[in-house]
């Protein structure tokens, strides 16, 4: 029995020592070295880009093209979220799928970049309810960007300065776009008429006034007769004649309010999806518009 154990047990015992650190040397080996971040949608893929750079491989879940406001994840979509380190989103019910992630046995890390924001002593003279869209305001853009530096370097201790290094200069660049909107709206009009409720933050911020024909944040809702009514009036009583569209919306209400008041449509994009450019400079041809309508 002495000599079975020694020729059969030690073995068996000495491959499975043998075959763990096998199986943890493969696991280091296969791991990636930069963290894995994966961005809901467009503006917070740039955001998380310009910070983590050449230390984070960023990946954007919602596909190009694909509304966000309507998208679903799928089995595939969560187990890509599962081999991630974490899960950046928006927050304020924008990603109406996070509540059922847990449902669908997804245990990781999700980043809520509006945390905070509401306590911020920006938001004070801000009364917009129900609107997710923040990261049109730059001041809370840049809040967004130092939630997902604080997330990199909580998940990456060792590169926390780079991560905050590269927060702070893109926050200064977010700086210059905020003096730039507000220097050259100084003294223009106030009143513009949006598509969907999608400019409340960035309306309050420049203490501007948004006029919608779509009130909710659904921009594929249908306004009403009695609807458009109201809006040609307003546009007629404030002279307005710019009406302004969205660049993935049907034009065609818009162009029939324009064409009641003898004005024309331009874009007011809201950034929910990568199109030419980056942020700031979509960001930028907003305000060049804004200015075509109001100044």
């Amino acid at each position: 029995m002495a000599i079975l154990a020694i020729t059969v047990i030690i073995p068996l015992s000495s491959y499975w020592v043998w075959a763990s650190d096998a199986s943890v040397q493969f696991t280091k080996e296969n791991k990636p070295e930069k963290l894995q971040a994966i961005s809901s949608f467009y503006p917070l893929y740039e955001f998380a880009k310009e910070v983590g750079q050449n230390k984070v491989d960023v990946h954007l879940l919602i596909p190009e093209g694909v509304e966000p406001h309507d998208w679903e994840p799928t089995i595939q979509d969560v187990h890509q979220m599962q081999n991630s380190d974490l899960v950046i989103i928006n927050g304020l019910g924008f990603e109406n799928w996070v509540d059922n992630l847990t449902d669908m046995n997804y245990r990781g890390i999700v980043v809520d970049t509006s945390h905070g924001i509401f306590e911020n002593k920006i938001m004070e003279k801000n009364t917009s309810t129900g609107d997710p869209h923040i990261w049109l305001n730059p001041k809370l853009a840049k809040i967004q960007v130092q939630a997902i530096a604080d997330s990199f370097s909580k998940l990456d201790p060792g590169n926390k300065n780079f991560y905050h290094a590269n927060a702070d200069n893109y926050s200064n660049r977010l700086d210059h776009l905020d003096s730039k909107i507000r220097n050259e709206l100084n003294n223009c009009n106030r009143d513009f008429i949006a598509f969907h409720d999608a400019f409340s933050y960035f309306a309050d911020e420049y203490d501007l006034h948004q006029h919608t024909i779509i009130s909710s944040n659904n921009e594929h809702a249908e306004p009403s007769a009695k609807t458009l009514e109201n809006v040609i009036n307003t546009a007629k009583d404030l002279d307005i004649k710019i009406i302004f569209v969205e660049n993935v919306v049907d034009t065609r209400i818009s162009s029939v309010i324009a064409n009641e008041i003898g004005g024309k449509i331009l874009v007011l994009s809201p950034l929910e999806f990568g199109d030419d450019g980056d942020y700031i400079s979509r960001m930028t041809l907003n305000l060049e518009n804004l200015k075509e309508a109001l100044c």
